[in-house]
């Protein structure tokens, strides 16, 4: 359980001001030349000993992300990018940060550009994402007029310049490449690896992508330290988190909690408990809508970090909580995931390009019990030629519903082909 003097986003509810004024009186902004002043080896170490795990779904850890950037530059400039793009179905951790407690990513921005050689950042944020855009705009204007970002940033000494780029609503953008090929102007399709960002990136250049979470909790990292940090959560999965709770609990909400805190304890505490009680929660997916659901009667002991969900079979993701009770038709609610890949797919890759229609158009016969037995595993065969084999991960994406949902609740699917093909008897 986190205790209230360890929370980084003290103004997740937007329950105090916003502004610059605001965000020095919680403690934001304090001593951030004094950060930087202490060096690039200085701050990537701290990161590194932090154990902080990227938030935006991958879990890849952040430190050792940054040291990755070139020590030494060969006249080429670098690059941050932060991805505020946020399109993971369930996902709504991200615009809390940028509409209530924006400060804590712009100061982020400033320290992770200064450890990675960078004068310049680029925020590229989602397109349905207006008011948080306007919110984020202000506060960028607000560091601006203060002289914490621009020419002599903070008085660190250090140049810094933050822009912050509005994207047309595609989901393929949340893949860092293609992510990038948006901000340079082109349509947004992941590019082959290697070359990888830190390279080879944002024109050319060297840059590193991050998720709003990972950088906007840098600066409170590096003020209380990195063993801080670390000393919440189990090893190897350190810190706070965000969590965004959603689906049928009596009190859906977005909270920031300890790593490794159990979903039971997350779901009594902050959501009021499963509606209907726990005898009517019948699935949950743990980590946003492309990671595999897990029974009701497993997820209740589980804990909420990478490593445990993994062992649980499916990811901790970006810790999108979306809880589905007994009302739920599972097999209708993986169809509408599918739908959902199949629409965002960019068509690079043959096999997601193809792959996610037909795993969507078998998906809607199984809705309606209008397929036979073998097709469900002929239809998980597809899944796993789907899976892996694409330039980015949204094959990967729209592979993991279904295979969560043939090996937890292959009866559901098999019962209703069943149903269909005796009410088709009956009529004849």
């Amino acid at each position: 359980m986190l205790k209230d003097e360890n929370r980084i986003f003290t103004n997740l509810y937007g329950m105090h001001d916003r502004t610059l004024a605001g965000a020095k009186k919680r403690g934001h902004w304090d001593g951030t030349a004094a950060i930087i002043k202490k060096g690039r080896d200085w701050i990537v170490n701290e990161m590194k000993t932090s154990g902080l795990r990227g938030r935006g779904g991958a879990g890849f850890p952040t430190g050792l992300k940054w040291s990755f950037m070139p020590k030494e530059s060969d006249g080429r400039p670098a690059y941050l990018v932060v991805n505020a793009d946020e399109s993971e179905p369930g996902t709504c951790k991200d615009r809390e940060i940028m509409r209530h407690d924006p400060h804590t990513l712009v100061e982020g921005c400033l320290i992770a550009s200064f450890a990675m050689k960078a004068h310049a950042c680029y925020i590229y944020i989602r397109g349905e994402y207006i008011r948080e855009k306007e919110a984020l705009q202000a506060a960028i204007d607000e560091a601006y007029a203060a002289g914490l970002v621009g020419k002599n940033a903070a008085k660190s000494g250090w140049d810094f310049d933050i822009y912050l780029t509005h994207g047309a609503g595609a989901y393929i953008c949340g893949e860092e490449t293609a992510l990038i090929e948006s901000l340079e102007g082109k349509k947004g399709m992941p590019r082959m690896k290697p070359p990888f960002p830190a390279g080879a990136g944002l024109y050319g250049c060297p840059t590193t992508v991050n998720n709003v979470e990972s950088i906007a909790v840098v600066p409170t990292i590096l003020r209380r330290g990195g063993d801080w940090f670390a000393s919440m959560g189990r090893p190897n999965n350190a810190g706070t988190k965000l969590f965004a709770i959603s689906g049928h609990v009596n009190n859906p909400c977005v909270v920031e909690e300890e790593m490794s805190i159990s979903f039971e304890e997350l779901i009594e505490k902050h959501c009021g408990g499963i509606r209907g009680g726990w005898d009517n929660l019948k699935a949950v997916i743990p980590g946003g809508s492309s990671v595999p659901c897990v029974r009701g009667e497993h997820m209740r002991d589980a804990i909420m970090d990478f490593d445990a969900l993994k062992e649980k079979g499916s990811s901790l993701g970006t810790a999108a909580v979306i809880v589905m009770d007994n009302s739920v038709d599972m097999v209708k609610a993986i169809w509408r995931l599918s739908k959902f890949y199949k629409h965002e797919s960019c068509g690079q890759c043959t096999p997601c390009r193809e792959g996610t229609g037909w795993m969507m158009r078998v998906m809607a016969r199984l809705v309606k019990g209008d397929a036979t037995p073998d097709e469900i595993d002929m239809l998980l065969d597809v899944t796993k030629q789907v899976e892996g084999h694409t330039i980015c991960a949204l094959g990967d994406a729209a592979a993991w519903p279904i295979q969560g949902l043939i090996k937890n609740f292959r009866d559901e699917i098999e019962d209703r082909i069943k149903d269909k093909r005796l009410a088709g008897m009956a009529a004849e």
